[in-house]
């Protein structure tokens, strides 16, 4: 490369570093003061933004340099207002003994309004809320006073932890939102006063940085060289690639689990937000901008890379297309028109929410649109799914179309030759993809029995438990966490080969209903070991290849990379007709020496 190259990408990478640094400097770089007006702007109850407002006298407009710190205040007031809601409503153990001497050995229901027999709020709440909860006690005889006794005090324990918390109080789901929402409108930063700006130094010089660096790699030769990929730091699990993957997990989990502490970085796309959909910014917000960024600058590397393939051409513009319209824009542009936010490429099960209660009931009661996006949804269900991958094979939406595959193929192809192509990763992954596919079916199912019946519990678990379990452990921590913050320890199909559920409902029809196939030239190749090095989803191709044998596995997601990276021309991706997909003899050498199967 010429020195003048050398110099530019020096100058590029000098430019990322930059804006990394000041845009990790910028997670610690604000104070916080909570006034009244933050509580009276954040909270839609006035009930309790008056019960937060009691618990907070000490710390109102009180300054705190540390975000860890000024967090822990705030979910200490929460802490201290379901307290205080605890003693107002919560049931006395004398209220408890005083039932048990009302009832006997036999409870009745009864008791339980002969007890709390006021007009007022705290009554009409314990007559209420013990009915909720323990009727189903009424008529039970008990051995003795004591049985019935600790019978009662399950009751409530039930009665604290979800009518308190839920009704008159704070439950979990709440604490997170508010806290998110108050420290975000409580910072006071340069960020906050200079978003413009700091969206500059941040992601502009780390965008420059990384088309600069990038740029020069049109000097190269076309073609595909291994470059010393396993002996580069970033690229072979070095300790580069080992910071860069703990990086993204840091940041996956922050994202996820604990939002309230990345407010500073959220206020810097606020202009951003407010200029597509009127709304400040959001974390998922946040993360749809680095997202779609990732996707739309590491494409350029990726059409430069591969730019002697018009195929890899195609398919990574088609990736950053759908990205960009489908899963960024019209969404924002959706909610600025008072629509629901809706992403029409993806598709359930990736899409694990489409039949939660609360998705239906938005779109259901949005008129005419609202119907559409569900029919839409149902239709590529249904019958795209099916016929696409019958026609095309599951390259049609894992390397056309889907973001989590845009992703892993231009932010994670430096990371590809690292997937595991041995025979215990595949056992591994057939077993873990279809169990996650089963979980998913079973959720799913649980979640439309509560839409129509209204009741939470499906046989012996609580839907509404299993789809918070679903979401934590799979679309949060397997899809996000795991799936992307691997990219440089495992590869940058890790999700896509082991976790998605739409992957694995793809790969089924694929492998044994589909025209799509990789043919293979046995007397062609050299076994170079290109094919298999390059391969994401940990397929050793270069055995099918010796072998002349088709490629028909239900993982292979026909990015065609393989194909792009062979010397010989040995690989093709082919649609024909059904017939001579399976059991075709096997060629080894260039002497067509045939063995049957």
């Amino acid at each position: 490369m010429p020195n003048g190259m050398r110099v530019i990408k020096l100058v590029g990478l000098g430019l990322f570093v930059t804006g990394f640094v000041i845009f990790n400097t910028l997670f610690f770089n604000a104070t916080y003061v909570l006034t009244e007006s933050v509580i009276e702007d954040t909270f839609r109850d006035s009930a309790k933004a008056s019960l937060f407002l009691q618990s907070s006298s000490t710390m109102l407009n009180q300054k705190d340099g540390s975000v860890f710190s000024f967090v822990s205040d705030l979910k200490k007031i929460f802490e201290s207002a379901n307290q205080n809601q605890f003693g107002i409503y919560g049931i006395t153990q004398e209220e408890v003994l005083d039932l048990v001497a009302r009832s006997g050995k036999k409870f009745s229901i009864a008791s339980v309004d002969s007890l709390y027999v006021g007009a007022d709020e705290v009554s009409v709440f314990k007559r209420k809320s013990f009915k909720d909860y323990g009727s189903w006690l009424d008529g039970r005889e008990f051995s003795s006073p004591e049985e019935l006794q600790n019978q009662l005090l399950g009751v409530v324990e039930k009665i604290r932890t979800y009518a308190i918390i839920n009704q008159v109080g704070f439950d979990r789901y709440q604490v997170k939102d508010l806290t998110y929402s108050i420290t975000k409108a409580s910072a006071i930063s340069p960020v906050k006063a200079n978003s413009s700006l700091y969206l500059f130094l941040t992601f502009g010089f780390c965008i420059l940085g990384a088309l600069l660096y990038i740029l020069p790699k049109l000097q190269l030769p076309v073609g595909i060289k291994n470059n010393g990929i396993f002996f580069n730091v970033m690229k072979s699990t070095g300790w580069l690639g080992i910071f860069t993957g703990t990086w993204l997990i840091a940041f996956y989990f922050v994202l996820y689990f604990f939002p309230e502490y990345m407010t500073n970085w959220v206020s810097m796309v606020d202009p951003i937000s407010k200029a597509l959909n009127g709304n400040e910014a959001g974390r998922f917000f946040l993360y749809g901008f680095i997202y779609t960024i990732c996707i739309l600058v590491m494409g350029g590397r990726m059409i430069i890379h591969y730019r002697h393939s018009k195929y890899q051409i195609l398919r990574t513009t088609s990736v950053m297309f759908f990205q960009t319209a489908f899963a960024f824009l019209i969404p924002e542009v959706l909610v600025r028109l008072n629509k629901p936010y809706f992403d029409f490429k993806n598709i359930w099960p990736l899409d694990y929410s489409f039949f939660f209660d609360s998705r239906l009931k938005e779109l259901t009661s949005n008129g005419t649109l609202g119907l559409f996006m569900l029919g839409w949804g149902m239709a590529l269900i249904i019958i795209a799914v099916p016929v696409f991958v019958y026609f095309f094979g599951k390259r049609w939406y894992c390397s056309w179309v889907c973001g989590c595959g845009g992703l892993a193929e231009t932010l994670g192809d430096p990371y590809r030759q690292l997937s595991n192509k041995s025979v215990k990763a595949w056992n591994v992954e057939r077993w873990m993809i279809h169990g996650v596919l089963a979980f998913a079916i079973v959720m799913t199912a649980g979640v439309i029995y509560t839409y129509w019946s209204g009741s939470s519990w499906v046989l012996f678990f609580d839907s509404y438990q299993l789809r918070e379990v679903y979401g934590a452990f799979i679309g949060a921590g397997f899809a996000g966490v795991v799936g992307t913050g691997f990219y440089p320890l495992m590869g940058n199909r890790v999700w896509c080969r082991f976790g998605c559920p739409l992957a694995a409902y793809l790969g089924i029809i694929q492998r044994f209903k589909s025209r799509f196939r990789i043919t293979t030239n046995g007397g062609q190749c050299i076994s170079c070991g290109n094919c298999s090095t390059y391969c994401e989803m940990g397929i050793d191709v270069r055995w099918y290849a010796q072998r002349g044998q088709n490629i028909v596995r239900s993982s292979c997601v026909g990015c065609g990379v393989c194909s792009a990276v062979c010397p010989r021309g040995v690989l093709n991706l082919e649609v024909k007709e059904e017939a001579g997909r399976f059991g075709k003899p096997i060629l080894i050498g260039n002497n067509h020496i045939k063995l049957v199967e």
